[in-house]
Formats: C-alpha cells, sequence, structure tokens
C-alpha cells in the first residue's frame, strides 16, 4: 500500500473511512491489472455506480473527474466500478463483495487497504461500449428564470425553452 498516496486521499476527502478505502484499493488494483497512470486528459474512464467517499479516492488515484468528463456516474447504488483504458477499450470491473459489517471501523478500513484482493472485489474483464468523450455545449438562457443550462439540458415547454429546475415532468406513474 502507497502510504503518501492513501495521505493524499485522505487529505482531499476530509478524513480516513472505510469508503474512502475501497476507492483507493479499487483505484490501486485496476492501476496494476491495466498498467493504468494519472490520467491527464481522458486516457482512462471510470463509470462508478455509487456517490460514496470511494469515488474522492478514485479522483485523487486516477484523475478521472466529473470536471474532465472521464468519470461517469451511473447510480445503481451498487459499490462497483468499471475502468476503460481508452487508447485500446480494455476495462475491468471491479464490485466490491460483502464483508463483515460487524467488524470494528478501523479494522475493516486496514482489511479493506491489505486484505487479499480476491477477498474485497470481484474483478471481472468486461466489454463496454466506450464512453464518448466529454462535449461542450452552448449555453441557453431558460426562458422562465433566465438562468443559463448547458443546451443539452434544456426542455421545451409550451413553447419556451427552460431549465430542468423549470420545467414540469409529465409522467403517468408507469
Amino acid at each position: 500500500m502507497d502510504k503518501e498516496l492513501w495521505k493524499k486521499c485522505v487529505e482531499f476527502h476530509g478524513h480516513e473511512c472505510p469508503g474512502l478505502a475501497i476507492g483507493f484499493r479499487a483505484a490501486e488494483i485496476a492501476k496494476e491489472k491495466m498498467s493504468l497512470s494519472f490520467s491527464r486528459d481522458e486516457e482512462i474512464v471510470c463509470i462508478t455506480e455509487n456517490d460514496a467517499c470511494g469515488v474522492d479516492a478514485i479522483q485523487v488515484i486516477t484523475s478521472c473527474t466529473l470536471g474532465k468528463g472521464n468519470l461517469i456516474f451511473k447510480d445503481t447504488g451498487k459499490m462497483a466500478f468499471t475502468f476503460i483504458r481508452r487508447k485500446d477499450g480494455r476495462s475491468i470491473r471491479l464490485i466490491l463483495k460483502q464483508n463483515d459489517r460487524e467488524m470494528e471501523r478501523e479494522k475493516r478500513q486496514q482489511y479493506i487497504l491489505e486484505g487479499p484482493e480476491e477477498n474485497i472485489f470481484k474483478v471481472e474483464e468486461v466489454n463496454i461500449e466506450l464512453p464518448e468523450k466529454a462535449r461542450i455545449f452552448d449555453t441557453i438562457a431558460c426562458e422562465k428564470c433566465n438562468e443559463m443550462a448547458s443546451e443539452n439540458k434544456i426542455r421545451i415547454q409550451g413553447g419556451k425553452k427552460v431549465c430542468l429546475d423549470c420545467f414540469n415532468e409529465y409522467s403517468r406513474g408507469w
């Protein structure tokens, strides 16, 4: 375990916790298995299926970020991370295995950081369609609140261009 890198992750996140350890270990395993390095642009893509603490470690270690467009949030609620190498499309998915929740918090964190990889994660090669690179969209003024929004998030309602906050979703409950 790279203790200096762990310190950087803790500093970024604000505290140590088992959740941060999950992301730290997932990123470290992905780096090793796929020969990944720090992503200056979009060389690496991470699809995270949760918005928990571990995502902070993934950002620090891989430099996959929402702002660059190479950190994609797919809200399944699963503690799962898919890492994709753009140059050849190779990808792996790491899914946290059920662990002993009765274990004391600090011991659980240490176990996640240092325990046998095969006991912590299910790691599988996956074939996934490579997400397109981040696009830059025009900005449009909402005709209701006058706030600016990305054109891909604008809706037409009552003949007006409106942002998602002003848009009244229609659903029949199906």
